[in-house]
């Protein structure tokens, strides 16, 4: 059963579908990750919502338990990414001196594009979870508040994020990030459902227009924070 379930993975479909799977899981975690960072917009308690909400994110054991299944998903998924990105650039050769084929030369740019896309997004990833997740974890550049009536402190992430959208270079990377973010998502939302063998004449219209939806709107709403956030550091 192991040696199935590894020679499974191992393929190309099963590479295919890990990505689909880990790919579905994390635009799911995107609309919870945008919703709670939408309370830095225009902040008129100082932060303290955002702060509150991320203890909430750091310390309730179900988040910190799903944080871990995401923590792995990001990783799998940059992975079987990178796999099939170099499986399809090898094989970009053999299309174009075999015979002929525009479906398999369609899917093969299709997964180099993705690939590239991908590559860009792993950079913004690791530099975000460097300037933000890692300084309140591991560092003591965050110090802690505590609000009025509340029983415990809670770390000032607010402070660090208001501090790092003082600089015009890193909103121009963020907001950037999210268009190559946006563009992965038109592609990966659709693909994930085809690749499941979820697609339905009947359904699979609605699941492009969602999926061509979610892709702006959500990068959008990301993209949105550090120009706000940029435009009220220069005006205080």
């Amino acid at each position: 059963m192991n040696s199935w379930i590894a020679r499974f993975l191992t393929s190309s479909i099963g590479k295919k579908v890990v990505m689909s799977l880990t790919g579905l899981f994390l635009i799911s975690f995107l609309a919870v990750h945008l919703a709670g960072n939408l309370q830095l917009i225009g902040s008129l308690d100082g932060g303290q919502a955002f702060n509150e909400y991320a203890y909430f994110m750091t310390n309730n054991p179900l988040i910190k338990f799903t944080s871990y299944g995401l923590y792995a998903g990001i990783l799998l998924h940059a992975i079987q990414g990178i796999l099939l990105w170099r499986k399809n650039i090898a094989a970009r050769g053999t299309v174009r001196y075999a015979v002929k084929n525009d479906r398999v030369a369609s899917a093969t740019k299709s997964s180099i594009y993705m690939g590239s896309l991908g590559t860009v997004i792993l950079i913004f990833i690791i530099v975000h979870m460097v300037q933000f997740w890692a300084q309140m974890h591991f560092t003591s550049n965050v110090g802690d508040v505590t609000y009025a009536g509340a029983e415990y402190a809670v770390k000032d992430l607010y402070t660090l994020v208001k501090g790092a959208y003082t600089n015009i270079w890193f909103v121009i990377f963020y907001v950037v990030s999210m268009i190559f973010i946006s563009f992965h998502l038109l592609h990966g939302f659709e693909s994930a459902f085809q690749t499941l063998g979820l697609n339905h004449p009947k359904w699979s219209p609605l699941i492009k227009t969602i999926g061509r939806a979610y892709a702006v709107l959500v990068p959008l709403g990301f993209a949105i924070i550090p120009i706000l956030m940029y435009i009220e550091n220069q005006q205080s």
